[in-house]
């Protein structure tokens, strides 16, 4: 046989194993999260809605969602994630706010692109355009 043959078969097998194994973590770690699904607990479903969890059925593996007032039957498998309320750090929150006096405006991003809001350069580039395209057909 052909080494590098032998090189492709060894490097297709290493790929596949590669591949299978994040693939079984990634399930396992879909099972544990959905395991550790508990009420109160906000969620959303694969499908995008929003609610929060009030009852779970462990013989049948479904989960009762409250979303609006409107509550709704799922499989334990739809829920995709969980919401998790933002964590304030009221430290951080005062030491900012404190730091601007009352009416004053959040200093802007360094790195944004101060983008107008209007057209009003787009005349003065056609008009430059077309100066150089006729300097260009004078010059012929």
């Amino acid at each position: 046989m052909d080494p590098t043959f032998l090189i492709f078969i060894v490097a297709l097998l290493g790929l596949m194993f590669f591949m299978s194994s994040r693939s079984r973590k990634q399930q396992k770690a879909q099972m544990a999260f959905r395991n550790e699904l508990a009420p109160g607990q906000e969620v959303m479903t694969a499908s995008g809605l929003f609610g929060t969890i009030v009852g779970i059925d462990e013989e049948t593996d479904r989960i009762t969602l409250d979303s609006a007032g409107s509550r709704s039957v799922w499989l334990r498998a739809a829920i995709s994630k969980r919401i998790d309320t933002p964590a304030t750090d009221s430290a951080v929150s005062d030491e900012t706010d404190a730091s601007r006096g009352p009416g004053t405006i959040a200093p802007a991003d360094t790195d944004s692109i101060d983008v107008p809001d209007d057209i009003s350069g787009l005349d003065t580039a056609q008009r430059e355009y077309r100066e150089q395209q006729r300097r260009d057909d004078e010059g012929k």
